[in-house]
Protein backbone atom coordinates (compact mmCIF):
# COMPACT_ATOMS: atom_id res chain seq x y z
CA UNK A 1 0.00 0.00 0.00
CA UNK A 2 1.17 3.50 -0.43
CA UNK A 3 2.15 5.26 2.53
CA UNK A 4 0.81 8.96 1.43
CA UNK A 5 -2.52 9.63 1.69
CA UNK A 6 -5.09 12.45 2.66
CA UNK A 7 -6.15 13.75 5.63
CA UNK A 8 -9.57 13.58 6.80
CA UNK A 9 -10.51 16.32 9.53
CA UNK A 10 -14.04 18.18 9.50
CA UNK A 11 -16.56 18.13 12.25
CA UNK A 12 -16.02 14.73 13.05
CA UNK A 13 -13.21 13.40 11.87
CA UNK A 14 -9.70 13.85 12.65
CA UNK A 15 -7.11 11.09 10.65
CA UNK A 16 -4.14 12.38 12.64
CA UNK A 17 -5.19 10.87 15.87
CA UNK A 18 -4.27 7.55 14.30
CA UNK A 19 -0.33 9.05 14.10
CA UNK A 20 -0.62 8.60 18.09
CA UNK A 21 -1.61 5.33 18.31
CA UNK A 22 1.22 2.76 19.15
CA UNK A 23 0.44 -0.57 16.95
CA UNK A 24 0.15 -3.73 18.06
CA UNK A 25 -0.19 -6.65 16.11
CA UNK A 26 -2.86 -8.22 17.80
CA UNK A 27 -4.69 -5.12 17.26
CA UNK A 28 -8.60 -5.81 16.15
CA UNK A 29 -9.65 -2.75 13.71
CA UNK A 30 -13.43 -2.70 13.20
CA UNK A 31 -14.23 -0.41 9.86
CA UNK A 32 -17.78 0.37 8.83
CA UNK A 33 -18.63 3.93 6.83
CA UNK A 34 -21.75 4.06 9.37
CA UNK A 35 -24.73 2.67 10.77
CA UNK A 36 -23.86 -0.57 9.40
CA UNK A 37 -23.22 -2.81 12.54
CA UNK A 38 -20.30 -0.82 14.27
CA UNK A 39 -21.72 -0.91 17.66
CA UNK A 40 -22.81 -4.55 17.02
CA UNK A 41 -19.71 -6.14 16.19
CA UNK A 42 -18.00 -4.17 19.28
CA UNK A 43 -20.23 -6.36 21.26
CA UNK A 44 -19.21 -9.38 19.06
CA UNK A 45 -15.81 -9.03 19.58
CA UNK A 46 -16.03 -8.00 23.16
CA UNK A 47 -18.17 -11.25 24.25
CA UNK A 48 -14.70 -13.54 22.10
CA UNK A 49 -12.38 -11.70 23.89
CA UNK A 50 -13.54 -11.79 27.48
CA UNK A 51 -15.91 -15.00 27.09
CA UNK A 52 -17.83 -14.16 30.30
CA UNK A 53 -14.80 -12.91 32.18
CA UNK A 54 -15.63 -9.28 33.63
CA UNK A 55 -14.88 -6.59 31.29
CA UNK A 56 -12.26 -3.33 32.81
CA UNK A 57 -15.34 -0.74 31.37
CA UNK A 58 -18.03 -0.97 29.43
CA UNK A 59 -17.35 -2.10 25.55
CA UNK A 60 -18.03 1.70 24.02
CA UNK A 61 -15.25 2.67 26.74
CA UNK A 62 -13.01 0.57 25.86
CA UNK A 63 -13.26 0.38 22.31
CA UNK A 64 -13.47 3.73 20.85
CA UNK A 65 -13.98 5.51 17.97
CA UNK A 66 -10.26 6.98 17.03
CA UNK A 67 -10.13 8.76 14.43
CA UNK A 68 -13.45 11.21 15.83
CA UNK A 69 -12.01 13.92 16.82
CA UNK A 70 -12.91 14.27 20.24
CA UNK A 71 -11.15 13.37 22.74
CA UNK A 72 -8.03 14.77 21.39
CA UNK A 73 -4.85 12.38 20.49
CA UNK A 74 -3.60 13.77 23.67
CA UNK A 75 -6.04 12.11 25.79
CA UNK A 76 -6.90 9.00 23.85
CA UNK A 77 -3.40 7.66 23.06
CA UNK A 78 -2.40 7.08 26.70
CA UNK A 79 -5.83 5.71 27.60
CA UNK A 80 -5.19 3.18 24.26
CA UNK A 81 -1.32 2.13 25.66
CA UNK A 82 -2.38 1.35 29.38
CA UNK A 83 -4.68 -1.13 27.81
CA UNK A 84 -3.54 -4.08 28.57
CA UNK A 85 -6.50 -6.58 27.34
CA UNK A 86 -6.15 -7.21 23.51
CA UNK A 87 -7.66 -4.02 21.75
CA UNK A 88 -10.25 -3.61 20.08
CA UNK A 89 -10.52 -0.26 18.05
CA UNK A 90 -13.10 1.42 15.72
CA UNK A 91 -12.94 3.98 12.90
CA UNK A 92 -15.10 5.02 10.10
CA UNK A 93 -11.98 5.94 7.56
CA UNK A 94 -11.62 5.02 4.06
CA UNK A 95 -8.87 2.06 3.28
CA UNK A 96 -6.73 5.47 1.77
CA UNK A 97 -6.59 7.25 4.58
CA UNK A 98 -5.78 4.36 6.71
CA UNK A 99 -3.17 3.60 4.38
CA UNK A 100 -0.25 4.86 6.81
CA UNK A 101 -1.70 3.42 9.66
CA UNK A 102 -2.57 -0.42 7.70
CA UNK A 103 -0.48 -3.19 10.00
CA UNK A 104 -0.32 -6.29 7.72
CA UNK A 105 -0.36 -8.45 11.11
CA UNK A 106 -3.51 -7.05 12.94
CA UNK A 107 -7.26 -7.80 12.24
CA UNK A 108 -9.53 -5.73 10.24
CA UNK A 109 -13.12 -6.84 10.27
CA UNK A 110 -15.46 -4.52 8.09
CA UNK A 111 -19.02 -4.56 8.58
CA UNK A 112 -21.11 -3.66 5.35
CA UNK A 113 -24.69 -3.11 4.78
CA UNK A 114 -27.09 -2.15 2.00
CA UNK A 115 -26.27 1.66 1.43
CA UNK A 116 -30.56 2.40 1.83
CA UNK A 117 -30.39 0.78 5.49
CA UNK A 118 -27.17 2.57 6.54
CA UNK A 119 -29.28 5.52 5.11
CA UNK A 120 -32.29 5.42 7.17
CA UNK A 121 -30.46 4.25 10.30
CA UNK A 122 -28.18 7.17 9.71
CA UNK A 123 -30.90 9.46 9.52
CA UNK A 124 -32.31 8.08 12.92
CA UNK A 125 -28.83 8.84 14.70
CA UNK A 126 -28.81 12.81 13.37
CA UNK A 127 -32.27 13.43 14.21
CA UNK A 128 -32.65 12.26 18.19
CA UNK A 129 -28.75 14.00 18.44
CA UNK A 130 -29.50 16.34 21.06
CA UNK A 131 -27.65 19.83 21.99
CA UNK A 132 -24.61 18.00 23.30
CA UNK A 133 -24.06 15.86 20.24
CA UNK A 134 -24.01 19.18 18.11
CA UNK A 135 -21.86 20.94 20.71
CA UNK A 136 -19.25 18.05 20.60
CA UNK A 137 -19.23 18.17 17.02
CA UNK A 138 -19.31 21.86 15.79
CA UNK A 139 -17.96 23.44 19.17
CA UNK A 140 -15.30 21.98 20.47
CA UNK A 141 -11.80 22.89 19.61
CA UNK A 142 -10.41 21.84 16.30
CA UNK A 143 -13.64 21.31 13.76
CA UNK A 144 -11.97 21.68 10.50
CA UNK A 145 -14.22 23.22 7.96
CA UNK A 146 -18.03 23.85 8.68
CA UNK A 147 -20.18 22.78 11.35
CA UNK A 148 -22.56 20.12 10.28
CA UNK A 149 -26.38 21.49 10.26
CA UNK A 150 -29.30 20.47 12.43
CA UNK A 151 -31.49 17.99 11.15
CA UNK A 152 -34.59 20.04 11.71
CA UNK A 153 -33.02 23.13 9.06
CA UNK A 154 -33.04 20.13 6.03
CA UNK A 155 -36.42 19.10 5.40
CA UNK A 156 -36.13 16.08 6.04
CA UNK A 157 -35.41 12.43 4.95
CA UNK A 158 -35.83 12.69 1.45
CA UNK A 159 -34.52 15.95 0.49
CA UNK A 160 -31.21 15.00 2.87
CA UNK A 161 -30.92 12.01 1.05
CA UNK A 162 -30.90 13.71 -2.72
CA UNK A 163 -27.62 15.28 -0.97
CA UNK A 164 -26.54 12.17 0.47
CA UNK A 165 -26.14 10.79 -2.85
CA UNK A 166 -24.83 13.43 -4.92
CA UNK A 167 -22.09 15.21 -2.52
CA UNK A 168 -19.62 15.00 -0.60
CA UNK A 169 -18.22 17.20 2.44
CA UNK A 170 -16.44 19.94 1.56
CA UNK A 171 -13.40 19.30 3.60
CA UNK A 172 -12.91 15.63 2.80
CA UNK A 173 -11.42 15.01 -0.59
CA UNK A 174 -12.38 13.21 -3.03
CA UNK A 175 -15.60 12.59 -2.25
CA UNK A 176 -18.95 12.40 -4.07
CA UNK A 177 -21.67 11.29 -1.64
CA UNK A 178 -22.29 11.47 2.26
CA UNK A 179 -23.53 14.84 2.95
CA UNK A 180 -23.57 16.07 5.47
CA UNK A 181 -21.51 13.30 7.04
CA UNK A 182 -18.64 11.41 4.64
CA UNK A 183 -19.01 8.73 1.85
CA UNK A 184 -20.19 5.49 1.87
CA UNK A 185 -19.17 4.46 -1.08
CA UNK A 186 -15.98 4.97 -1.11
CA UNK A 187 -15.33 3.63 1.98
CA UNK A 188 -16.91 0.34 0.98
CA UNK A 189 -14.73 0.36 -2.12
CA UNK A 190 -11.18 1.10 -0.66
CA UNK A 191 -11.96 -1.61 2.03
CA UNK A 192 -13.40 -4.09 -0.49
CA UNK A 193 -9.80 -3.38 -2.91
CA UNK A 194 -7.80 -3.29 0.02
CA UNK A 195 -9.50 -6.99 1.38
CA UNK A 196 -8.56 -8.34 -2.09
CA UNK A 197 -4.85 -7.75 -1.52
CA UNK A 198 -4.43 -8.43 2.09
CA UNK A 199 -5.70 -11.18 3.84
CA UNK A 200 -6.17 -9.83 7.34
CA UNK A 201 -9.40 -7.97 6.12
CA UNK A 202 -12.41 -9.42 6.68
CA UNK A 203 -15.62 -8.78 5.66
CA UNK A 204 -19.25 -9.27 7.99
CA UNK A 205 -22.28 -8.36 6.48
CA UNK A 206 -25.28 -7.16 8.97
CA UNK A 207 -27.87 -9.42 7.06
CA UNK A 208 -25.70 -12.69 7.75
CA UNK A 209 -25.26 -11.43 11.23
CA UNK A 210 -29.13 -11.28 11.27
CA UNK A 211 -29.54 -14.49 9.89
CA UNK A 212 -26.76 -16.72 11.49
CA UNK A 213 -25.40 -14.57 14.27
CA UNK A 214 -23.72 -18.22 16.28
CA UNK A 215 -22.20 -19.09 12.90
CA UNK A 216 -20.95 -15.65 12.13
CA UNK A 217 -19.80 -14.96 15.44
CA UNK A 218 -17.64 -18.43 15.13
CA UNK A 219 -16.86 -17.13 11.84
CA UNK A 220 -15.25 -14.06 13.30
CA UNK A 221 -13.26 -15.25 16.25
CA UNK A 222 -11.56 -17.87 13.74
CA UNK A 223 -10.66 -15.28 12.31
CA UNK A 224 -9.37 -13.59 15.00
CA UNK A 225 -7.26 -16.33 16.34
CA UNK A 226 -9.12 -16.84 19.33
CA UNK A 227 -10.70 -20.46 20.69
CA UNK A 228 -14.61 -20.05 21.60
CA UNK A 229 -15.77 -22.27 24.73
CA UNK A 230 -18.10 -23.89 23.66
CA UNK A 231 -20.08 -24.10 26.68
CA UNK A 232 -20.11 -20.52 26.99
CA UNK A 233 -21.19 -19.72 23.36
CA UNK A 234 -24.88 -19.76 23.75
CA UNK A 235 -24.70 -17.10 26.15
CA UNK A 236 -21.93 -15.05 24.24
CA UNK A 237 -24.38 -15.66 21.41
CA UNK A 238 -27.44 -14.37 23.50
CA UNK A 239 -25.38 -11.16 24.42
CA UNK A 240 -24.74 -9.99 21.45
CA UNK A 241 -28.86 -10.11 19.74
CA UNK A 242 -30.40 -7.13 18.76
CA UNK A 243 -33.08 -7.89 22.38
CA UNK A 244 -30.11 -8.12 24.66
CA UNK A 245 -28.20 -4.84 23.13
CA UNK A 246 -30.75 -2.70 23.43
CA UNK A 247 -32.35 -3.83 26.76
CA UNK A 248 -28.51 -2.79 27.95
CA UNK A 249 -28.11 0.04 25.59
CA UNK A 250 -27.01 2.36 28.08
CA UNK A 251 -23.47 0.34 28.54
CA UNK A 252 -23.56 -0.28 25.02
CA UNK A 253 -24.23 3.15 22.66
CA UNK A 254 -21.23 5.39 22.84
CA UNK A 255 -20.89 7.51 26.07
CA UNK A 256 -23.80 5.63 27.26
CA UNK A 257 -26.05 7.25 24.92
CA UNK A 258 -25.75 10.93 26.14
CA UNK A 259 -25.62 12.74 23.16
CA UNK A 260 -28.93 11.34 21.68
CA UNK A 261 -32.45 11.91 22.78
CA UNK A 262 -33.94 9.20 24.80
CA UNK A 263 -30.29 7.65 25.94
CA UNK A 264 -28.80 4.61 24.21
CA UNK A 265 -32.12 3.19 23.05
CA UNK A 266 -32.51 5.80 20.54
CA UNK A 267 -28.77 4.68 19.41
CA UNK A 268 -29.72 1.32 19.39
CA UNK A 269 -33.03 1.55 17.60
CA UNK A 270 -34.33 -0.77 15.82
CA UNK A 271 -32.01 -3.16 13.71
CA UNK A 272 -34.19 -3.85 10.54
CA UNK A 273 -33.70 -3.27 7.05
CA UNK A 274 -36.26 -1.56 4.40
CA UNK A 275 -37.24 0.94 6.30
CA UNK A 276 -36.50 3.16 3.15
CA UNK A 277 -39.36 1.46 1.74
CA UNK A 278 -42.09 3.84 1.25
CA UNK A 279 -39.75 6.96 2.10
CA UNK A 280 -37.79 7.04 -0.54
CA UNK A 281 -39.25 7.34 -4.03
CA UNK A 282 -38.80 5.05 -6.84
CA UNK A 283 -36.56 8.20 -8.38
CA UNK A 284 -34.50 7.45 -6.05
CA UNK A 285 -34.28 4.43 -5.41
CA UNK A 286 -33.26 4.12 -9.13
CA UNK A 287 -30.41 6.98 -8.62
CA UNK A 288 -28.75 5.14 -5.85
CA UNK A 289 -28.83 1.76 -8.08
CA UNK A 290 -27.23 3.67 -10.54
CA UNK A 291 -24.94 5.55 -8.02
CA UNK A 292 -23.76 2.09 -6.52
CA UNK A 293 -23.13 0.45 -10.34
CA UNK A 294 -21.05 3.50 -10.81
CA UNK A 295 -19.12 3.66 -7.60
CA UNK A 296 -18.20 0.23 -6.81
CA UNK A 297 -17.06 -3.28 -8.52
CA UNK A 298 -19.55 -5.16 -9.63
CA UNK A 299 -19.12 -7.84 -6.95
CA UNK A 300 -18.90 -5.22 -3.53
CA UNK A 301 -22.09 -3.72 -5.12
CA UNK A 302 -23.98 -7.28 -5.28
CA UNK A 303 -22.31 -8.47 -1.62
CA UNK A 304 -23.62 -4.88 -0.13
CA UNK A 305 -26.85 -5.01 -1.00
CA UNK A 306 -27.68 -8.84 -0.10
CA UNK A 307 -24.95 -10.25 1.96
CA UNK A 308 -23.04 -13.94 2.06
CA UNK A 309 -19.59 -12.63 0.39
Amino acid sequence: MATTAPVYQSNHFDSTKWDSVEKRDDDIIIVTAYKSGTTWMQQIIGEILFQGKEKPATVAEISPWVDLRVPPAVVLAPALEAQQHRRFLKSHLPADVFAPHFNPRAKYVFVGRDGRDAFMSLMNHYEKANDAWYGAMNDSPGRVGPPIPRFSELGGVSNIFDRWLTEGWSTLEGETDGWPFWSYFKNARTWWELAAEHKNVLFVHFNDLKKDLEGEMLRIAEFVGVEVDRELLPAMVKACTFEEMHKNAGTVAPLNGVLWEGGGQSFIFKGTNQRWVGVLSEAQVQAYLEKASKELPADCAAWLENGSK
